[in-house]
């Protein structure tokens, strides 16, 4: 109803209802009846009118409210963007992050392969999603800069010796565990060094910014010497030019340096943590997760993984461990 034709119309009605009581018009009490009578069902006609308007645009914002909540579910469900990891591999493309220099796990070669039991994990699972190799770019990632790689799709997910823990959960989805890890030591063939509590008056070496090295003087070897380097690469060399007596890290880590170092350097073999290795994933992508599961299941059950192990680290003498339960 057009409000401002209305008005006219009813001061024109009200005007003539007057003019005509002003003659002493005997109809004219009529016609001012009727005048306002009408004025009263026209007022009555555009208030209702203006009802079912009010009603019709609530029903549009509760039906535009409800859509953009659905829609948001769906994006919840798959992942940021709203597009998970299963639809991004439909594309036949994936963006991996794997370490670039860590020998036995993710190490890219001089001619620009990649070899490692990292990357043979991340190859089956692109695999099982139908991505060939030739699909895959393998992007250098960073221990510090792993959840945000993911958060901001510079990878579509990570295999690089990635613990689970619960602070990282709070930002991505993890799925696995595809291997166990334990804190050890690598040492010199000859050393008598036979675990952390042997540590004493021994130089101790790891990363800067690790834990590894301060567990074992807290726990075992108060008195032991700490030297931090800016990689393990580095930790390795001084151990083997006889700088330090002993490098401590994830169990598997240390095998591909010794398997780089047969008879000069050695796993001592007697782990003493747990590292639950996960791949990570886009935060709230439960189908992804659940694809990258069956992967990861499957590359144990058919022999694959125990044989991406013996290949990678195996020659260093490392004991293949049995499997971990997936999920």
């Amino acid at each position: 109803m057009n409000f401002r034709k209305l008005g006219p119309a009813l001061a024109g009605l009200v005007a003539a209802g007057l003019a005509l009581s002003a003659c002493g018009s005997t109809d004219a009490g009529s016609a001012v009846s009727s005048a306002t009578s009408a004025a009263g069902n026209a007022v009555s006609s555009a208030t209702s009118a203006a009802g079912s308007a009010t009603s019709a645009a609530g029903s549009a914002v509760d039906g535009a409210t409800s859509s953009g909540s659905s829609a948001a579910g769906s994006v919840t469900g798959t992942g940021a963007g709203g597009a998970g990891l299963v639809e991004k591999a439909a594309g036949g493309s994936l963006k991996i992050g794997i370490k670039f220099d860590q020998p036995g796990l993710g190490l890219q070669n001089p001619d620009g392969s990649f070899t490692g039991f990292d990357v043979d994990v991340a190859k089956y699972v692109a695999k099982e999603l139908g991505v060939p190799e030739s699909g895959i770019t393998f992007v250098q990632t960073k221990s510090s800069e792993r959840e945000s790689s993911i958060e901001n799709g510079t990878v579509d997910y990570i295999v690089a010796t990635y613990s689970i823990t619960d602070s990282r959960k709070e930002k991505v989805n993890f799925a696995g565990p595809y291997f166990v890890a334990h804190q050890d030591l690598l040492v010199a063939d000859g050393s008598d060094i036979t675990g952390p509590e042997a540590m004493s008056g021994k130089i101790l070496c790891s990363v800067a910014g690790s834990t590894s090295a301060q567990k074992v003087k807290d726990t075992y070897a108060k008195d032991v010497a700490l030297q931090e380097y800016g990689t393990y690469t580095e930790c390795v060399q001084a151990l083997a030019g006889g700088a330090v007596d002993a490098v401590t890290t994830d169990d598997v880590i240390l095998a591909g340096y010794a398997a780089q170092y047969p008879g000069q350097l050695k796993l001592v073999g007697k782990g003493f943590t747990d590292e639950k290795y996960g791949i990570g994933l886009t935060k709230g992508d439960t189908a992804g997760t659940a694809a990258v599961n069956a992967a990861i299941k499957k590359m144990i059950d058919d022999g694959s993984w125990a044989a991406a192990l013996e290949a990678n680290v195996g020659p260093s003498g490392y004991v293949i461990p049995t499997p971990p339960t997936v999920g």
